[in-house]
């Protein structure tokens, strides 16, 4: 069975990289920058999936929490 997607909720770190843990499959990575982060998120996917359950895209979600006084 093939996945259509697979999505990243992407956080920063205190460092200034990211972190990118997928939606509902077990996979976590972490990039430098950006750029880097996009270059391990694929190879995270290309990796944990067979080539029958390759997904055919993969999204990444910043999530930034910030916590307002009231």
């Amino acid at each position: 069975m093939t996945v259509n997607k697979v999505v990243f909720e992407v956080t920063e770190t205190a460092s200034g990289g990211y972190n990118a843990r997928a939606v509902g499959h077990s996979i976590f990575t972490q990039g430098h920058d950006w750029a880097d982060l996009k270059a391990m998120t694929k190879d995270a996917v290309l990796c944990h999936f067979d080539d029958d359950e390759m997904p055919t895209e993969i999204r990444l979600r910043l999530v930034k929490d910030e916590v307002l006084a009231v």
